[in-house]
C-alpha cells in the first residue's frame, strides 16, 4: 500500500465511524432525534476539512522544503513529472475533495429526506406570521400570540403561513428553520425531549420591526400542558 492510499483511507476512516456512530444513536427511537443528526452531520464536516487541511499542507510544506534553492544564486529544481505523473498530481486532490463532498452530501440527504416525514402522533400547531409577531393556534382553538406551549416528549407538527410578506420560523435550539410565505402552507416540525424554554425567531428581513419578531417555545411536562389547556380554554382560548 502505497503513501497515497494510506493518506485517503485515514482521511474517510474517521468520518465512517462518525457516520455508524450516528446511525446507532437513531436505532430503537419511535422518533429520531435529528437534531443530532444535524449536529454530527456539522462535526464531521469539520473533521474532514481539518484532518484534508492537514494533510495538503504537510504535502505542500514537503515540497516546498525538499526542493527549496540551497544558495542564494541558484533556483529551487523540482523533478520533471510526466504527463501522467502530472494528471495524477491533479486528479487525486480533486477526488479526495470530491469523494467528500460526495459522501457528506449523501448523509445530508439522507437525514433530510427523513427529517421530511412528520410523526404520526405529532402534535399540530397552526402558526401564522404577519408584521411583526406570530400568533400559534392549537387544535382545540386556543390562539397565543408570541408564545408556544407544547408538551416535552411529543413531536410538534408546525404549519406555517403568512399574512402579509414572507417570514422565516427558527428555532436555534432545535435545529429547525423554514419560511412562511403568503398564500401558501409550508411545514416543519420539532422534537422537545425535555421542558425548557427556547428562542424562536424570524431569520427573513420583514420591515422595520424585524429585528423584534421573536416568540418564545415553552416545552412543559405533559400533565401541566394538560393544565394549562384546559385553563386557556376555560378562560375562552385566546392570549
Amino acid at each position: 500500500m502505497d503513501l497515497t492510499d494510506r493518506i485517503i483511507r485515514r482521511i474517510y476512516l474517521v468520518p465512517a465511524l462518525a457516520f455508524f456512530a450516528a446511525s446507532s444513536a437513531f436505532a430503537g427511537e419511535n422518533v429520531p432525534d435529528f437534531k443530532a443528526g444535524w449536529d454530527e452531520l456539522w462535526r464531521e464536516l469539520m473533521i474532514d476539512i481539518t484532518l484534508i487541511g492537514i494533510v495538503f499542507a504537510a504535502i505542500t510544506l514537503y515540497l516546498l522544503i525538499r526542493y527549496r534553492r540551497r544558495r542564494s544564486e541558484e533556483a529551487g529544481k523540482g523533478p520533471v513529472l510526466s504527463p501522467l505523473a502530472a494528471f495524477g498530481w491533479v486528479l487525486i486532490p480533486v477526488f479526495v475533495f470530491m469523494a467528500d463532498d460526495f459522501f457528506l452530501a449523501a448523509k445530508n440527504f439522507e437525514l433530510w429526506n427523513s427529517y421530511r416525514k412528520v410523526p404520526a402522533n405529532s402534535y399540530v400547531v397552526e402558526v401564522e406570521g404577519y408584521m411583526w409577531s406570530w400568533d400559534f393556534k392549537h387544535p382545540d382553538g386556543t390562539i397565543v400570540t408570541n408564545e408556544l406551549r407544547v408538551a416535552a416528549g411529543r413531536p410538534v407538527h408546525v404549519k406555517l403561513r403568512s399574512r402579509d410578506v414572507v417570514h422565516s420560523f427558527f428555532i436555534p435550539d432545535y435545529r429547525v428553520k423554514w419560511d412562511a410565505v403568503p398564500g401558501k402552507e409550508n411545514y416543519l416540525w420539532f422534537l422537545p425531549k425535555e421542558p425548557g424554554e427556547h428562542v424562536m425567531t424570524c431569520t427573513e428581513f420583514c420591515g422595520a420591526l424585524h429585528s423584534g419578531m421573536y416568540a418564545k417555545i415553552i416545552a412543559m411536562p405533559p400533565a401541566e400542558f394538560d393544565k394549562w389547556l384546559a385553563a386557556n380554554k376555560a378562560k375562552g382560548g385566546t392570549q
